[in-house]
């Protein structure tokens, strides 16, 4: 097994391993207790009560997180004749058809989320098993299958996140970095917790929001008091 070293584990004596901060304290927690030497992001963890074997229990989503996420995101937008032009004008960091298709084919990957409009889903298909295990594939339920590219590309710079909840019933997304505010942190914490609350399933059954745990790159786990994140979010 492996074991940490020894800036994580004095890290660690810092974390009360047996409560629950309430969003301020545990935001300034994870920042004091990160260990790298670059300014590394803070993921959030959200354990759910749902199965997601069973697709009335599946959780996805989206959210414009109001502070971003601090991370440069490159675009790049397939489409054609005028949406390409729109796409241009909104920032996209690259832009094409066929020509696309075929740079991608021969291993060009250097984009972060990728944006299609609806006509060009049958020419983008065929880097399905490309696309598809990095998790770049454009998907109507992202809101990254659209003919209004000019909006999704400006809601993905400005700092949109998907989420979608893991086989373990768990959500991570990140939230921003360690050099955010305490505030903007928990700003985007409670943004995030709003938007997997209103995507809650129809089959969830019981306790739906189970507990959510923050942490700094390589940096120990801080858990969240639950209806102090709540009350933020619906603040």
């Amino acid at each position: 097994m492996a074991t940490h070293g020894k800036k994580y584990q004095d890290a660690a004596k810092l974390v009360d391993r047996t409560r629950a901060y309430v969003p301020a304290e545990a935001v300034e927690l994870v920042k004091q207790t990160s260990v790298v030497n670059f300014d590394p992001s803070i993921e959030a963890h959200i354990r759910l009560g749902v199965d997601p074997r069973h697709a009335d229990q599946m959780v996805r989503g989206t959210v414009v997180l109001p502070h971003g996420t601090g991370k440069v995101v490159r675009v790049a937008v397939f489409a054609q004749g005028e949406k390409a032009q729109e796409a241009l004008r909104a920032g996209a960091d690259e832009v094409g058809g066929e020509d696309l298709v075929k740079r991608i084919e021969g291993g060009w990957l250097d984009f972060d989320v990728a944006v299609a409009t609806p006509d060009m889903m049958g020419m983008v298909g065929k880097l399905g098993r490309i696309l598809g295990r990095r998790g770049l594939m454009p998907n109507p339920k992202a809101g990254t299958v659209t003919f209004d590219v000019e909006r999704a590309i400006g809601e993905v710079k400005a700092g949109r996140v998907e989420f979608k909840v893991d086989k373990g019933a768990i959500i991570h997304v990140p939230v921003g970095k360690a050099s955010f505010d305490a505030d903007a942190l928990v700003a985007n914490l409670a943004a995030l917790l709003d938007a997997v609350n209103r995507a809650k399933p129809s089959g969830a059954k019981g306790t739906y929001l189970r507990g959510v745990t923050i942490a700094s790159t390589m940096g120990p786990g801080v858990r969240v008091d639950l209806p102090s994140l709540l009350a933020a979010a619906a603040a």
